[in-house]
C-alpha cells in the first residue's frame, strides 16, 4: 500500500440522529449526523413516519381527499336519481291500479 494517500480512520466516531439517539462507530469522519436511525426508522419500529421537507406527502393527501370527495358526490347524485325514478314508477303503478 502507498503511504499518505489513505484518510485518517477514527475508531470513536459519534453518530447523532435527529431523534436524539447517539452511538459510536468507526469511520473516516470525526462525527456524523443522520436523519434516521434504527431507533426511529419505520422498518425497525413498525410505525409510519413521513420525513417530508417539501410538503409532497401533504399535497398528495389533499389531492387524494378531493378526489374521494368528488367521487362521493357523484355517487350521491346517482342515488338521488335512482330514488326519483323509483318514485315516478311507484306513482305510475298507483295510477294504473285506480
Amino acid at each position: 500500500m502507498k503511504k499518505d494517500i489513505h484518510p485518517e480512520y477514527h475508531n470513536d466516531t459519534e453518530v447523532v440522529c435527529a431523534c436524539g439517539n447517539k452511538f459510536t462507530t468507526g469511520s473516516t469522519m470525526k462525527s456524523i449526523r443522520v436523519e434516521l436511525c434504527s431507533k426511529c426508522h419505520p422498518f425497525y419500529t413498525g410505525k409510519q413516519k413521513f420525513v417530508d421537507t417539501a410538503r409532497r406527502v401533504e399535497k398528495f393527501q389533499e389531492k387524494f381527499s378531493k378526489q374521494t370527495a368528488a367521487a362521493a358526490a357523484r355517487k350521491g347524485k346517482k342515488v338521488k336519481k335512482a330514488v326519483a325514478v323509483a318514485k315516478k314508477t311507484a306513482k305510475k303503478a298507483a295510477k294504473a291500479e285506480k
